[in-house]
């Protein structure tokens, strides 16, 4: 299994970081087909080959990603569509 780790500070606070968190989760789930549910400030998601989860505080956020031998292929494009939706929704780095 392959792992993706991405960290990111913002500065939204925590309501508005779960608003965006719940807008990331929002991509993923209509690029990937992922489902996701809220559990306290961290956004579980999951599909065949793909568990994660999306923490979220005041501060930062940070996605987790066990990605399966067949999805680890796609983690440079998997990896890019994060980091573009941090940008869009949690500001660029």
């Amino acid at each position: 299994m392959a792992e993706l780790r991405i960290k990111r500070q913002h500065g939204l606070g925590l309501a508005e970081a779960r608003l965006a968190a719940q807008r990331v989760a929002d991509e993923l789930a209509s690029s990937l087909q992922v489902r996701s549910a809220w559990d306290g400030d961290t956004l579980r998601f999951s599909r065949s080959g793909i568990d994660g989860s999306l923490k979220v505080s005041a501060d930062d956020v940070e996605v987790v990603a066990r990605l399966g031998m067949l999805v680890a292929m796609l983690k440079p494009q998997i990896e890019a569509r994060v980091n573009r939706d941090f940008d869009e929704y949690f500001g660029s780095a």
